[in-house]
């Protein structure tokens, strides 16, 4: 086999893999949608003593009936409790997801503002990398902030 179909049969990743790797992806997205979710609910919980459907949808910029279906399967995952036309609220496990999210982008923010990046950038930043930092490299962020931030 000369090296260009070498190459190219090498760059084909097998179907199992490929497949392995979306679902891994999939899984990430849906645990960051409902870290965004979560957050939201607690940070409208806060200021208003609850979280309504027209509130989550206005903050996280998405439709009243996305807002619907991700309440309905954060429901099923044990993270909200809601009833039709009723508020959202967290349940134990959804608030303790809100406080990981929310010690997370406190972490990326003030790691991203040690560097020097401006303070509105490093938050809009940290909402992109907060989920997808891994605990060691988070562990890295927390030691260089207490050294040098």
């Amino acid at each position: 086999m000369n090296a260009k179909l070498a190459r190219k049969a090498h760059a084909v990743r097998p179907a199992l893999l490929q497949a392995e790797s979306l679902r891994r992806t999939r899984r990430k997205h849906a645990r960051e949608t409902a870290e965004d979710y979560v957050e939201a609910i607690a940070d409208l919980s806060a200021a208003h003593g609850e979280a309504r459907v027209v509130d989550l949808a206005r903050r996280l910029g998405v439709s009243h009936v996305t807002v619907n279906r991700t309440v309905a399967r954060l429901q099923r995952d044990g993270l909200v409790t809601s009833q039709p036309y009723r508020a959202i609220f967290l349940t134990p496990a959804g608030r303790r997801l809100a406080g990981e999210a929310r010690r997370r982008h406190e972490t990326v923010v003030r790691f991203l503002q040690s560097l020097g990046v401006p303070a509105e950038v490093a938050v809009m930043d940290a909402e992109g990398i907060e989920h997808h930092v891994s605990p060691e490299t988070l562990a890295a962020m927390e030691r260089w902030i207490e050294r040098h931030g």
